[in-house]
This record gives C-alpha cells, structure tokens and sequence, in this order.
C-alpha cells in the first residue's frame, strides 16, 4: 500500500474520522468497523474524486483485518451497505444524478480492488452489471455524466467483467451501439465517447496508436 496517496485520500476528513479510519488501516480490531465502512460509503457518494480511489482503502482495510484476525467484519458491513444502496439505486438516481455516478463509479472501484484469491468478488458481479446496463439506457446516454462515468468504468474493469459473464457484456454493447447509432439528442461528446468505447472493445480492451491518438485528440478540443 502506497501510504503516501492514502495519507491525501484520508486528508478529506476532519481530524477526529481520519484518525479513526488510521486506526482501522493499522489496528481493526480496536475501531467500530461498521462505523468505518458508513464514513467510506457516505463520502464515496458526495466526493467524486474520492469514489474514484476508495476501493484502495476499503482493500487495504480488508488485508489488515484478515491478518490480524482473519476476520471479514469490514468486508460484510461494507457488502451490506453497498446492497442497500443499489436496491435504492432509482430513487438515488433521481433525487440526485451526482450520487449516483459517484456510486457506480464506488461499486466498480471495490469490484476492481477486493478480490478473494484473487478472483473478483462474486457478489458485485451483476450488482455492478446492473449498474453499468442503467448506465446504458436510453435516458442515461442523454446525460454527459453518465456516459463519462460509464466509458471510464469499462475502461478500469470492462475486460474482468466480461471474462466473467460475456453473455451481459454483449448485451451491455448491443444497447452502446443502438444508442450510438439510432439515438437523437446525444451531445458531440456523448458520441465520441460511446464510439471510443466501442472501437476500445472491439481491439480486445486496448485502442491502437492511431486510435488512441485520435480520441485524445478530440477530446483535449
């Protein structure tokens, strides 16, 4: 663990919750972990720049409990927690878009990071499907936001995801290319990004040079 860039990531807290979640990366046993996991998920949910690295200290949480105790208190609470939300997820959707990007891109984050034996959790598989097929909606893909959080999320983990279950990856696609091609309303941009992503899995989850060159291109204008 890079403590230096968890150090900035804590940094967001007031002095008393970034001593305790200190504690909990040390020490588990000796802090409220359910208390913990709520801090990370309620932060993860109004701080953008904060649910795109989480999943670090949620991982790194979950490896110092496991030592020490060979517990799993975090990681249930943390799972629970996350389920809840998603059960909620179109009432959050609606009462505000921000937090629900910022919960999409939280799910994908501990999808990305806690594994066990160093598969992906099982879990989170179609929780995060889910998320990503909402994502893919005709309504969604009106919304800049939506389509930026969901390009960026199949770029971290599009390709785990579909050595897991490529049946809903490729249903996850038909609507990216329908929308692509038969939606009116997208914005420029909205455009850009759908097509970069569908040429991105098209090359086996990577862009070539001229590909690459071209969407970094456009998108810096």
């Amino acid at each position: 663990m890079e403590n230096s860039k968890d150090d900035l990531k804590i940094q967001s807290f007031d002095l008393e919750t970034q001593k305790l979640l200190k504690t909990a990366l040390k020490d588990p046993a000796s802090v409220n972990l359910e208390k913990v996991s709520n801090i990370i998920i309620d932060q993860s949910l109004k701080d953008q720049v904060f649910s795109k690295e989480a999943g670090r200290i949620c991982f790194a949480i979950v490896q110092a409990e496991s030592k020490q105790n060979n517990g799993s208190v975090f990681r249930r609470n943390l799972l629970n927690r996350l389920q809840q939300v998603f059960t909620e997820r179109e009432k959050l959707r609606k009462s505000s878009r921000q937090e629900w990007v910022c919960y999409v891109t939280f799910i994908c984050n501990v999808f990305d990071y806690l594994k066990v034996n160093n598969m992906p959790m099982v879990a989170l598989v179609h929780p995060v499907y889910d998320c990503l097929l909402r994502l893919s909606q005709p309504d969604a893909l009106l919304n800049e936001d939506e389509v930026d959080c969901l390009v960026l999320q199949l770029h971290r983990i599009g390709e785990q995801l579909e050595r897991i279950n490529p049946q809903r990856m490729d249903e996850l696609f038909y609507l990216l290319r329908d929308g692509f091609l038969l939606q009116d309303g997208l914005t420029s941009m909205a455009r850009l990004l759908l097509l970069e992503i569908l040429e991105f899995r098209a090359g086996g989850w990577v862009l070539s040079n001229t590909a690459q060159k071209y969407y970094y291109s456009e998108l810096a204008d």
